[in-house]
């Protein structure tokens, strides 16, 4: 029994599919991104510190990365649709919760914790089931789902603030709340590819003979109790840990420049009106560069790995030339700069995993990669703060930032070499056998 998802359609209702993960990424990821507009109001009404408010979407991103080894190995169990709706459910039930607002604590629990729950059970299998419907265009079906973030989160910021000041922040959540239901609907309509399965299981008892041995070991072979497995055991496989490792060393850079640029244009000097420019900025540019990488991409001309290498390195040349504006002007280019080759990164870093693993692993590659990364989204921001105090100026973290991402180049690298040595190892190992065969041949007709 053939699972239909190992010959994907790439295309057809995988369009669909396509769509309905870019709503899930504007509803979840967009949401977490803009929810730094909540902030001040809620730490004024329960008088707290910056510090102890800040744990709510700290809360929401831990859980967040934790939940997608859960929510990988449901989707294996049972099927995506099913997790993307019971996402759904969660991100409501965090913020309608919250709505209450009874206690600091009572937010980390809603606010944070289910809604972080939420967010990962809806996020990770809809990342995931793009990746399955495509396999010649799947770096552009990820870059046009994984835009849907930049463009909610782009009308998101304008949106949210009108909420909170007609309704308050607890009837904003409230609001939000019903809007990630549509989370639900979403998830109806990513249809599981292997729901025709059974079909391909008659067809092939009708053509096989009755009573060969070899139809029921072929039918033990292909069964989709075999595929419904997560795999822990990538953990062993050094590919996966290479991928693993630049995955946490991207992460320890990408948190920092989000949460230093506002900061640093501060420091300039720069209009609190003109600052907030460069978050649309960086929104615009994110958008096409998700959209290009993932269009070049899909024309295979380079090899995916070698693109995310270059694009990688193209992120961290940004960041070291960032600090170097001293005015508006200048900062805005290179932010510019650093928020297109972010795009291009994040248009094809699934791609590249699923080409790392393989499809028949990657639900849970996806999963154990998330959790790994998220150790590096803990330790970046906290280091980028510590050398910026050390050194007293705001572009210190900007270069501790790109240095971390050279460094992560070169896990890139390595990988890439490994794997060549592997087709290479695959290429000569078939000769052999071709030679064996043909010199019984070879020698008769040195005889004559």
């Amino acid at each position: 029994m053939q699972f239909k998802d190992s010959n994907p359609p790439d295309g057809g209702y995988g369009w669909v599919v396509v769509v309905s993960a870019f709503m899930v990424m504007g509803l979840t990821a967009a949401v977490l991104k803009t929810f730094c507009l909540f902030f001040v109001e809620i730490q004024q009404h329960f008088d707290e510190l910056a510090s102890t408010t800040s744990w709510i979407t700290s809360v929401t991103i831990a859980v967040f990365h934790l939940g997608a080894p859960v929510a990988s190995t449901l989707c294996v169990r049972y099927t995506h649709r099913a997790i993307v709706i019971t996402g759904g459910l969660l991100a409501f039930s965090g913020m309608a919760l919250g709505f209450l607002g009874l206690n600091m604590v009572w937010m980390y629990g809603t606010v944070g914790f289910l809604q972080g729950f939420g967010i990962s059970f809806s996020w990770t299998p809809a990342i995931s089931i793009v990746s399955h419907y495509f396999s010649k265009k799947r770096a552009f079906a990820n870059a046009i789902a994984s835009v849907g973030e930049c463009a909610f989160a782009f009308t998101f910021g304008p949106f949210f603030q009108w909420l909170i000041s007609q309704y308050g922040w607890k009837g904003a959540l409230l609001i939000i709340g019903g809007i990630q239901l549509n989370i639900c609907v979403c998830g109806v309509l990513m249809r599981p590819l292997a729901s025709s399965c059974l079909l391909d299981a008659s067809h092939s008892e009708t053509e096989t003979p009755p009573g060969n041995g070899a139809s029921r070991i072929d039918k033990e072979d292909k069964s989709p109790i075999t595929h419904k497995a997560f795999n822990w055991m990538l953990v062993r496989r050094p590919e996966f840990v290479l991928y693993a490792i630049f995955g946490i060393l991207a992460a320890m850079s990408f948190f920092v420049p989000p949460l230093f640029l506002v900061p640093l244009s501060y420091s300039l000097g720069t209009d609190e009106s003109w600052t907030a420019s460069l978050l649309s900025i960086l929104a615009i540019v994110d958008f096409a560069g998700r959209l290009l990488c993932g269009w070049y991409a899909n024309l295979h001309i380079t090899k995916t790995v070698h693109l995310l290498t270059m694009t990688i390195t193209l992120i961290s040349t940004s960041l070291m030339l960032l600090p170097l504006a001293n005015n508006y002007l200048s900062l805005a280019i290179f932010t510019g700069f650093y928020g297109f080759f972010f795009g291009t990164t994040v248009a094809v870093h699934i791609t590249a995993l699923a080409d790392v693993v393989g499809m028949p692993d990657f639900d849970s590659a996806l999963g154990l990669f998330m959790l790994i990364r998220s150790t590096g989204g803990f330790v970046g921001p906290p280091l980028a703060g510590l050398i910026m105090d050390m050194a007293g100026d705001y572009r210190a973290s900007f270069y501790m930032a790109g240095t971390t991402l050279v460094l992560s180049a070169g896990f890139l690298v390595t990988l890439d070499q490994i794997q060549q040595r592997k087709e290479k190892g695959s290429q000569t190992s078939t000769k052999p056998e071709k030679s064996t065969l043909l010199y019984p041949f070879l020698h008769l007709l040195k005889l004559q």
